[in-house]
């Protein structure tokens, strides 16, 4: 059994990635080719933006919009702290201070409440200077944009959605990567929508964002890539893995739909012995992972091992007691949430392919413990 099964996926679309690839492999532009551009178009009118810009990694897709920004020494950006450490790194690799927030109990996203404390009290400390807000699409569900808009317009705040997680899921109606002033996806294999490989895309409406962005992109480049008027970073996105995506997209939707199905057989069978995922009624989730939550983890992580089923644990550390942020004196009890979570949290095999077979076994197995 396979935690997320790629192969089957392939084997359903193998001729027409093979086709994609060949294309590539003819016109020979296997930087910024066709499939670049063409992916940036299907994506972009996909989630409701003017502007797509493939990127070559998630955290790309995270670093250069702080970058249009001009994020650095002395700038707060706010986040959570439940959550891959990529969301957290790129503030620190460009000076800044991240941060934290606890998120809320039923959506593992960032409280809104404390959010708003949060700013507040950085501001009234003068330390930092706040600039922006890099919430989280926890597990596939968007965070609480509504809210989160509203408190960056009180403190005139940028808003970043880190939807590496959440491709594909819907908030009130409207799709991820559309919900704030940019947003940043991840095609990284497991994700929702993944590649064979490293990649990512930001999504904007802000022409003048947009600009600096592509610039960035390639090195801080103006009219040409040997004019730079800042400076940039390798960023782009590759076409192979373009080209790999574009096949997989037209399968996307329904893959999507498979996942609500698993996901309702999942909490319906396992609501009475554990914490199941809470998923608010204006959201749909693209279920990049299925969490569960129950304070004899352990107990259960071993019957399902010793069943021969996968398991992973998103996220065994919170950031702030990660070394990687010592400097900031964050201590076990800052986030009491998050720190109870993560010794509780484990997830089970989830992705559109799981036949209804291995679905029952891991449901029984986790049953035969509880």
């Amino acid at each position: 059994m396979q935690f997320i099964d790629l192969k089957t996926q392939q084997e359903k679309i193998r001729e027409e990635i093979e086709q994609n690839i060949k294309k590539v492999l003819d016109h020979g532009k296997y930087i910024m080719g066709p499939e670049i551009e063409e992916l940036e178009l299907t994506l972009r009118n996909y989630c409701g933006v003017k502007h797509a810009i493939g990127v070559a990694s998630g955290t790309d897709a995270l670093l250069i919009p702080l970058m249009a920004y001009d994020i650095g020494p002395g700038d707060a950006i706010f986040t959570t702290t439940f959550t891959f450490i990529a969301t957290a790194e790129v503030i620190l690799l460009l000076g800044a201070t991240p941060v934290f927030v606890d998120i809320d109990q039923e959506t593992f996203n960032i409280d809104t409440k404390k959010l708003d404390e949060a700013i507040e009290k950085t501001a009234k400390e003068g330390r930092l200077k706040p600039k922006g807000i890099l919430p989280v699409d926890l597990f596939g569900q968007s965070a609480d944009y509504d809210k989160i808009n509203e408190i960056a317009k009180k403190y005139n705040l940028f808003v970043i959605e880190d939807a590496a997680q959440s491709f594909g899921a819907s908030y009130k109606g409207r799709k991820t990567c559309s919900l704030a002033d940019v947003a940043s996806t991840s095609f990284f294999p497991a994700k929702p929508l993944g590649a064979y490989g490293d990649g990512g895309m930001i999504f904007t409406d802000d022409d003048e964002l947009y600009k600096k962005i592509i610039s960035i992109r390639v090195h801080g480049s103006g009219t040409d890539k040997y004019k730079n008027i800042r400076v940039g970073l390798n960023g782009r996105l590759d076409t192979m893995q373009a080209a790999v995506l574009l096949a997989k997209f037209k399968i996307f939707d329904e893959e999507i739909k498979l996942r609500q199905i698993i996901a309702e057989k999942y909490n319906n069978a396992l609501k009475s012995s554990l914490k199941v995922p809470t998923v608010k009624s204006h959201n749909i989730s693209a279920w990049a992972q299925y969490a569960l939550l129950h304070n004899e983890r352990d107990k259960i992580i071993k019957q399902l091992k010793d069943d021969g089923i996968p398991v992973a644990i998103y996220y065994p550390i919170p950031l702030h007691l990660q070394e990687a942020f010592s400097q900031l004196g964050l201590k076990k009890g800052d986030f009491p949430i998050s720190e109870k979570y993560s010794e509780e949290i484990f997830s089970i095999p989830f992705h559109p392919y799981l036949n209804t077979e291995d679905q029952d076994k891991i449901i029984n197995s986790i049953k035969s413990v509880l």
